[in-house]
């Protein structure tokens, strides 16, 4: 920024590098915390005996598995801590590390051969990142931005600073450029904001790659009075089970019943940051069309958080499981899928992920299976989601024993209701015998054997005995 720039450039530059610098603020923090979380980790490992076994209810932790695997995380565990040092230091002096332009691509300049770059074409690409071509909107002013404006058919002018005011072409200091811009996406939205003169941002960049120029617009919509939950959960729940390649999802009435067929929806995680973004995006855009053909207004997901499953630390050498957590996109699904659902006013429910996976396989897989249908573990464990997300418990009655039985037709084993605590959890084991064929007078039902059920009635009638008849009548 220099002295000659006017004070409408100036503005758009510093609220720019604010935004940046408190960016890298908030990076700085998360840091800190990952590094503070790793060293208590190695520190309470390093204190273990070699191949001690890890003890939950003890709070121990488990040891290295050798001497030499102990050596090395001791020397990790300094290096962690001039990292932290660091962090620290720079925290404190409020400093921060920013390429205006991007790291990866300073970096790619002293490797141009492997690249195959030259020095030219990284120029090119370098000055193009760098570039500053952008203004927030104004409200009240002439289509919404009297720095960058666009009118109705696409024309773009910019407000050139005083000191670059003999390069105009149009009056009151600004240039029109002759191309033209057409906003393909949301354009209906675009047009009514620039007609009532509603504050709209743009940002001008190049793609050298396609040698193309483009505008980006933005603007920020106001805020959708959220659905009742129990209003959303009237029309019953599109439940999705995330995973590392799919979505999988269930459409489910209020009353908890599967409908329909499952829907899965694929993406593909490898390859650059856009492409990994357009495959999540487009794996939610069908998840919504779907939300929206099935008529229900609520979408059921798991509240899933591997942020400290990702350490080294506590799946040890599993690194194919530890890659498989780190690859998971829960917060981008998570913050993507709210994103797009606001825009089509569906609400999100996230429910407690525990046994999901494992109640849906062991009680809805099977049933749920026929000759023409098929569903997965995964399909299952959405049907889970949404009976949670409902209120209604995941565990499916069982069938009473059958008439042939010397105890004969009993009851079923209901569920508890919603409101009783504790219902999700695993069921306590009763103490004594399970059988009939304990031995008699052990166990801690020997001296009643009328066991009572939940309907508080004796599950066996009293034994009785026939006297003899006397001979003499």
């Amino acid at each position: 920024m220099t002295g000659p720039s006017s004070a409408r450039w100036a503005g758009s530059i510093t609220k720019a590098t604010n935004d940046q610098w408190a960016l890298a603020r908030r990076g700085q923090v998360a840091e800190i915390v990952w590094l503070r979380g790793q060293i208590t980790r190695i520190e309470a490992r390093l204190a273990c005996p070699l191949g001690a076994r890890a003890d939950k209810r003890a709070g121990q932790v488990r040891g290295y598995g050798s001497r030499a695997e102990w050596h090395a995380k001791a020397r990790r565990l300094h290096a962690l801590k001039d990292r932290l040092r660091t962090a620290e230091a720079d925290w404190a002096a409020g400093r921060v590390h920013v390429v205006r332009g991007g790291k990866q691509l300073a970096h790619l300049r002293h490797h141009l051969g492997q690249a195959g770059l030259e020095q030219a074409a990284w120029r090119e690409r370098w000055r193009a990142a760098r570039m500053f071509l952008a203004a927030d909107g104004e409200s009240g002013k002439r289509f919404g931005n009297e720095t960058i404006r666009i009118t109705g058919n696409g024309q773009i002018s910019i407000r050139l600073p005083a000191a670059l005011a003999h390069l105009a072409n149009a009056p009151h200091g600004r240039y029109v450029l002759d191309a033209t811009v057409v906003f393909r996406h949301r354009g209906e939205e675009w047009a009514d904001r620039i007609g009532a003169n509603r504050a709209v941002a743009y940002r001008i960049h190049h793609d050298v790659s396609r040698g193309r120029w483009y505008v980006t617009a933005s603007w920020q919509r106001a805020a959708v009075p959220a659905l009742p939950i129990d209003a959303a959960l009237a029309k019953g729940v599109v439940a999705v089970d995330m995973n590392d390649d799919h979505l999988a999802a269930w459409h489910l009435d209020v009353h908890g019943n599967p409908l329909g067929e499952p829907q899965r929806y694929f993406y593909d995680l490898s390859g650059s940051t856009q492409h990994r973004d357009a495959q999540v995006r487009h794996a939610l855009t069908r998840l919504l069309h779907h939300t929206r053909r099935c008529g229900a207004a609520a979408i059921a997901i798991e509240d899933l958080d591997f942020t400290d499953g990702r350490s080294r630390e506590k799946h040890g050498r599993n690194k194919r499981f530890r890659r498989l957590l780190s690859r998971f996109p829960t917060a981008k699904l998570k913050a993507r899928l709210v994103a797009m659902a606001a825009e089509q006013g569906i609400v999100i429910v996230a429910v407690d992920p525990a046994y999901t996976s494992r109640w849906g396989a062991q009680y809805w897989q099977q049933p749920l299976t026929s000759n023409i249908r098929k569903p997965t573990r995964h399909d299952a464990a959405a049907v889970a989601i949404g009976r949670r997300a409902l209120g209604h418990p995941i565990r499916r009655r069982t069938a009473p024993p059958p008439h042939d039985r010397s105890d004969r037709a009993g009851h079923r084993t209901a569920q508890a209701p919603p409101e009783v605590r504790r219902r999700e959890e695993p069921r306590p084991r009763i103490p004594g015998p399970r059988t009939r064929c304990a031995p008699p007078g052990r166990g801690a039902k020997a001296g009643d054997q009328r066991a009572q059920h939940r309907s508080e009635h004796a599950a066996e009638q009293p034994s009785w005995q026939q006297d003899s008849i006397p001979l003499s009548l």
